[in-house]
């Protein structure tokens, strides 16, 4: 399972970078696109910073706060021997995810967004909702699935 959850990562890596390619290509010159009437439109954007643009232009930072991040799920995958599918799907997604907003953040300096929907204005990309979907689903996982979550609370000793 440790290897279909790299295969994951991996894929979530070549999709993003594949798509950015064609952004890149064909969208800053179409400014913005509707792809999807009132729900989702396609807008080149460079973004410097992190979630929503905060934090411009600390690139360096968040190169060195990803990759950390990265290593630790795979150090995760690879040596605790956690088996959960929701774990390891959930890791893979913010791993691909983290991967395909570092290749940028290294080689051109800011992430390649390009998704805005209707009802959330901040323009994203596939990696960013990658790692959102592997957020939820890890937090899940930690809540009701975890060796930590099934731990009964000790009762308490009458000291009388």
């Amino acid at each position: 399972m440790v290897g279909i959850s790299l295969v994951i990562a991996g894929l979530v890596v070549f999709l993003d970078q594949l798509i950015k390619y064609f952004v890149v290509q064909y969208l800053p010159q179409a400014g913005t696109v509707t792809a999807v009437p009132y729900i989702l439109d396609l807008t080149y954007v460079e973004n410097r910073g992190v979630a929503f643009g905060m934090f411009k232009d600390m690139r360096w930072i968040f190169v060195v706060f990803t990759a950390i991040i990265i290593l630790v799920l795979l150090y995760i995958i690879i040596f605790k021997g956690i088996k959960s599918k929701l774990f390891l799907i959930s890791s893979a997604l913010i791993i691909g995810g983290g991967i395909g907003n570092l290749i940028d953040r290294i080689f051109l300096g800011y992430v390649i967004d390009y998704l805005q929907l209707s009802f959330f204005s901040p323009v994203c990309n596939f990696a960013d909702y990658a790692i959102t979907v592997g957020t939820v689903l890890l937090v899940i996982y930690l809540l009701f699935f975890s060796d930590s979550s099934k731990a009964k609370p000790q009762k308490e000793k009458d000291n009388d």
